[in-house]
């Protein structure tokens, strides 16, 4: 007999899951019997948000969902934050939990891990929530899941089973295939619009999210018959290359990119929401489009939130923009601002180049060393100076290689089991494993540091750079400015150095760029992790001698 949680495990190999994030536990051990003869290599955080982070950059760079095994009640209680993060970012992650048995659900009887409604708590960070109620429902919410993860907008899945279901003969259900969808297409009548407005238009421009990361080729082809600047959000860096000339970065937040964006008379919007941490990260607002509007996103709704277009297309980023480039084609060639395109935006690079100060260019250079010795690296960030640096100087040549958690859900500790497993998402595909780099505070990394054990035992080659500077300084100085005396910001700084070796890491601290070049070549050929500290008074002092 196969039982419901042994089919499961199956089921999820038809759709090529080949990594599960999870702690085992009284409520979950059936998964694990079908889990221990499986082809899934399991990973063990040392904490459920950790296995909920490892599943989001896993999911960014294997380019499918992140599978978590979670259990009952404190499990579920601890993984929410993490779901939160990957909601905000539109990151496939699945999360298979336990429940208490049928006849228990919300009987408040005192059983152990319970909650009264374990499906309501995560049901504001998730697509959907559901409580299988017979192991014959398993193969048709599974559909779901990965219709969502595959043709809408990519959001946390959690499927929830009573302990009595998971132990259901389940063995009719072993011969379910996975059903795969494709996503939406473009609205021809929509990409004609779009296309003559956009052929019209004398000073086009470009702002494309996260949303149209897989469109990058098509987004190029489409910036340059345009003559567009192209503006991209945290989470696009990377789809267009870091020395293309229609590429104003990520500094829609800066007043001299504001007025450029002002400047257009007709808007491109792509799977992107528009929204305060990627446009305003200031928080003072003022971010304005006088111009004409168009919108693409997978996600109805997100069409019409923050800023109201004249045109919008709910479709596929990669499809509608090849659909719009198609109907340009039909039209006459479009007569541009003779100041505009690149002109612009060149104009525009060298005004903001102009306005980074010596601790930015400090960081930036900070970063520049990484992938100048690891070119390849995945940068994965916390919230941290050299990363809200890094996403207003930074630009890279491919996408998928620059993400963090100072946008969006904004958590701290992200960074760590996050980037442990973006490096487990790119092994898995054959000839693609890339460095992967942990960018971190020594506030953030207080949050997960336990989960360096978990890279020891996996044998995953993280690189973790801690940029120490004895405190959550950002919030202090952000204190300070709002005329707020600083409590709880001065922090007890660890000696991160001993605890990661006592942790089975290689670690040691480095200053100036030549000691962390040599460090990253080394941390490149070991077979697991290490951890750089990086004094940021040090760095600086020493970059600036």
């Amino acid at each position: 007999m196969a039982t419901c949680g042994e089919v499961l495990v199956k089921l999820l190999e038809g759709y090529g899951v080949d990594h599960v994030f999870g702690i085992p536990g009284v409520h979950t051990v059936e998964l694990y019997r079908g889990l221990a003869r499986s082809s899934i290599r399991h990973i063990t955080p040392r904490h459920e948000q950790g296995a909920g982070f490892m599943a989001d950059g896993y999911a960014r760079t294997r380019v499918k969902p992140g599978v978590c095994f979670i259990i009952t009640g404190p499990g579920m209680t601890n993984i929410t934050t993490a779901m939160g993060q990957a909601y905000a970012d539109s990151i496939p992650m699945l999360v298979i939990s336990s429940v208490q048995s049928r006849n228990a659900l919300g009987g408040g009887r005192g059983k152990l891990h319970e909650l009264p409604a374990q499906s309501n708590l995560v049901a504001g960070v998730t697509a959907f929530s559901h409580t299988l109620m017979s192991a014959d429902d398993l193969p048709a919410v599974l559909a779901r899941a990965f219709a969502v993860f595959e043709g809408a907008r990519p959001r946390p899945v959690h499927i929830e089973i009573p302990l009595d279901v998971l132990v259901e003969d389940a063995d009719h259900l072993l011969d379910c295939a996975p059903i795969h969808i494709e996503r939406a297409g473009a609205a021809p009548a929509a990409a004609a619009k779009m296309a003559a407005l956009l052929a019209s238009a004398r000073r086009p421009l470009i702002l494309a999210g996260g949303g149209a990361i897989d469109a990058s080729a098509a987004l190029t082809r489409l910036a340059d018959y345009l003559q567009a600047p192209v503006a991209l959000t945290i989470n696009a860096k990377g789809m267009l290359p870091a020395k293309h000339p229609l590429l104003i970065g990520s500094t829609q937040s800066l007043v001299a990119t504001r007025a450029l964006v002002c400047e257009a008379d007709v808007v491109l919007a792509i799977g992107t929401e528009l929204a305060e941490t990627d446009y305003d990260i200031t928080f003072k607002g003022g971010f304005e489009i006088p111009g004409t509007l168009l919108r693409i996103d997978i996600d109805p709704d997100q069409t019409v939130r923050n800023y109201p277009p004249k045109v919008a297309m709910v479709a596929d980023a990669e499809l509608a923009t090849q659909a719009v480039l198609q109907a340009l084609a039909e039209l006459p060639a479009p007569v541009r601002a003779a100041d505009w395109g690149v002109a612009r935006a060149t104009r525009l690079r060298e005004v903001l180049a102009g306005e980074w100060d010596p601790a930015m260019q400090a960081q930036t250079l900070f970063l520049n060393t990484i992938l100048d010795t690891l070119p390849n690296a995945v940068l994965v960030g916390d919230s941290t100076q050299p990363v809200y640096t890094g996403n207003l100087t930074l630009d890279l040549d491919h996408p998928r290689r620059w993400f963090n958690a100072s946008t969006g859900y904004g958590t701290l500790g992200y960074a760590l089991p996050a980037a442990m497993g973006a490096w487990l998402g790119s092994a898995a595909e054959p000839g693609k494993r890339l460095p992967a780099v942990c960018l971190i505070g020594d506030g953030g990394l207080q949050f997960t540091l336990p989960e360096l054990a978990s890279a020891v035992e996996a044998q995953v080659p993280l690189i973790v750079l801690l940029w120490n500077n004895q405190g959550y300084e950002e919030i202090k100085k952000y204190m300070v400015n709002r005329a707020i005396e600083p409590v709880g910001v001065d922090i007890h700084t660890p000696d991160f150095v001993g605890v990661a070796k006592a942790l089975g890491c290689a670690a040691e601290a480095v200053q100036g760029v030549e000691q962390l070049r040599e460090a990253l070549r080394q941390a490149s050929d070991r077979q697991g992790p290490t951890l750089i500290e990086i004094d940021q008074n040090q760095w600086t002092k020493a970059v600036n001698a």
